[in-house]
């Protein structure tokens, strides 16, 4: 068990005193400030007058400031904070677990078979969960679900009754009735304001932690954009999603005005899937990192300090399915980005799922599933055998259940497994840790550029760079995009 599963989540209180007077936005979410004389808490960039010191307990989550009997303040609106990415990634357990629940867990799982998928009893679980974050697992995961009704209540024109549906309850009525016994008012009480018509398109706010380098990513992702399924260019991203018989589409930019958030639109989107799909965006986009503890770690290496300053806000591009970025992965060994694309672009367009007209700009297709091309005739793309063989062997091994992308592995059992089929290496295994999992660690360390960059003028061995890259820890994944955007921006000197 990690030694991080001991410690509390909740920064020093002289931190959190000196964050809350000056409305640091980068401590949001990292903590909440519950007022005892109103019994409202608050995200730290409240911009309500500050309340007087006796009357201010501090929680390391919304779940334990609810627990305490706090209630969401309606201005600064708790449920808009980005997560705490230090407790919600990597390999502790507790980290494992926040992404289990992330990922709608609870809601098919009892709190045992939670805690028997970590290897614990449900009793050690639940005290970590109160030692880091206040609140036990139900806590959290009821917490989560309600603030995302809230948002919606604020943010859309839903029906109740979808809204109830979208946040994970089965009936409306346990609906009203657990927020009605968190917040102490009735869910339509919060749409005392008009809202916009009821339609096809829902708008809603992702918020982040600053910095954000949101240009660099779009560019990241655009270079590696696949025709038809994807559109993305320098201040936006769109991409279809769904299955055919009831396809989607969204479309993701900045919120603008100085707010630290991103701008989703989202189009014929099941409201029962809308809660799953903002936690894919938010894994996508990385919106809940923080940047300041990631530099705390990589800015003590002398070769990263400059290239942080450089660009303090550079996050991790995610993936949307784990599936579709492992068939780019493939693609991608040992050939340029622009010639993975254009196998990827072949790839999508003989297999993919066409629609029978477009859904959104230039959406067309949505990308295979792994069943579908378990078996499939790959021949005449372009693709060597060797690398035809090891994309039917992920699609036959992730249909087997041999491979996975479950967030209860550690990064080492995640690469174990997959070095174990053929044509996956130890690079393209931390590669999809390292996209399709988010993991913060993952570290592809065979890569050319990575082992040249570092060293300017020496091209270091695999075993070298790991050695050196101990002391990035737990943030190496970082440090890979540093390093390999570094390169990018000194070629377009």
């Amino acid at each position: 068990m990690s030694t991080s599963d001991h410690a509390t989540a909740l920064p020093d209180p002289r931190v959190c005193e000196q964050a809350r007077l000056s409305r640091d936005a980068r401590f949001d979410g990292l903590f909440f400030t519950a007022v005892t004389s109103t019994g409202i808490y608050c995200r730290p960039v409240c911009p309500a007058p500050s309340p007087r010191p006796e009357n201010v307990t501090y929680y390391a989550s919304a779940a334990a400031a609810e627990g305490a009997g706090f209630r969401p303040c309606l201005r600064c609106r708790p449920e808009l904070a980005p997560g705490n990415d230090v407790l919600r990634r990597g390999d502790a357990v507790v980290s494992r677990a926040l992404q289990l629940i992330d990922a709608g867990e609870l809601e098919g799982l009892s709190l045992a078979g939670l805690a028997q998928r970590l290897a614990l009893s449900d009793r050690q679980l639940r005290r970590l969960f109160v030692d880091k974050l206040g609140a036990a697992p139900l806590a959290v995961h009821t917490t989560r679900r309600l603030l995302f009704a809230k948002q919606l209540l604020s943010e859309t024109a839903l029906p109740i009754t979808e809204i109830a549906l979208a946040s994970g309850f089965r009936s409306l009525r346990r609906f009203n009735a657990a927020f009605q016994d968190a917040y102490r008012l009735a869910p339509r009480e919060l749409r005392k304001r008009p809202q916009p018509k009821a339609g096809d398109s829902l708008v809603l706010r992702l918020g982040y932690r600053p910095p954000y380098d949101f240009a660099a990513l779009l560019d990241f992702l655009r270079g590696r954009a696949l025709p038809g399924l994807e559109a993305i260019d320098a201040h936006s991203y769109a991409r279809a999603f769904g299955g055919a018989d009831a396809p989607g589409w969204l479309r993701v930019t900045a919120w603008g005005e100085g707010e630290h958030a991103l701008k989703l639109e989202l189009h014929a989107a099941k409201p029962a899937d809308l809660l799953g799909l903002v936690a894919k965006l938010r894994r996508l986009f990385d919106l809940d990192a923080d940047p300041h503890a990631i530099a705390a770690t990589l800015g003590a290496d002398p070769a990263l300090r400059a290239m942080l300053k450089r660009r303090p806000g550079l996050r991790l591009p995610g993936a949307w399915d784990g599936f579709e970025l492992a068939v780019r992965a493939v693609l991608g060994q040992q050939v340029s980005v622009a010639a993975a694309r254009t196998l990827a672009t072949r790839f999508l367009q003989r297999h993919g799922v066409a629609l029978p007209e477009p859904i959104g700009p230039g959406l067309s297709v949505l990308f295979p599933s792994a069943e579908s091309i378990a078996q499939a005739d790959l021949d005449g793309l372009g693709i060597t055998g060797a690398r035809i063989a090891t994309i039917r062997a992920i699609a036959a091994g992730l249909s087997a259940g041999r491979i996975d992308f479950h967030a209860e592995r550690t990064l080492d059992e995640f690469v174990a497994r997959w070095v174990e089929l053929p044509g996956i290496g130890a690079w393209t295994a931390h590669y999809i840790a390292l996209r399709a999992r988010s993991h913060p660690d993952a570290f592809p360390a065979e890569d050319l550029i990575l082992r040249r960059t570092l060293v300017p003028g020496t091209t270091l061995s695999a075993r070298q760079l790991t050695s050196h890259a101990e002391a990035w820890r737990p943030w190496r994944g970082y440090a890979v995009m540093h390093l390999w955007r570094h390169t990018t921006d000194e070629a377009s000197q």
